[in-house]
């Protein structure tokens, strides 16, 4: 088997994205440990049981601070599945998620796109068949 286990996001700074992504988003922090005294490692994951983290990176020069909140280059970059929709996007609504639409209905399942804090595309998604698009 094979699977991906974490990924990295470019961030601007350690402290903010861990609060959006925690507070906001309601993410739970992994891994949060000094490397040097301008590098960290922090690992946030969408749940507890969730086996694919992400690795908040904050930019370490010019070039990597000019994709952040552009790693996709202004294409959805992350999707984040959920259960129940309707509960999901209210909360998410209430905490001020930056919605770029209003929730559309595709054959695939129900969706609607929103910006996080540094301008990255996400598609917060409840699949319609749980079959749809496994290999």
């Amino acid at each position: 088997m094979k699977s991906i286990s974490a990924f990295t996001l470019l961030v601007k700074d350690y402290d903010e994205a861990i609060a959006y992504y925690t507070k906001t988003l309601g993410f739970v922090l992994v891994d949060d440990t000094k490397i040097d005294d301008k590098k960290r490692w922090v690992m946030i994951a969408p749940s507890k049981c969730s086996t694919t983290k992400i690795l908040l990176a904050r930019a370490a020069n010019n070039d990597q601070e000019k994709f952040v909140g552009n790693q996709s280059g202004g294409r959805v970059l992350l999707f984040l599945e959920i259960n129940e929709f309707d509960e999901d996007y209210a909360n998410f609504k209430k905490r001020g998620v930056d919605f770029q639409e209003a929730p559309r209905h595709e054959e695939y399942g129900t969706v609607v796109v929103f910006k996080d804090i540094y301008g990255n595309k996400w598609d917060l998604i409840q699949m319609r068949h749980k079959g749809y698009g496994e290999l």
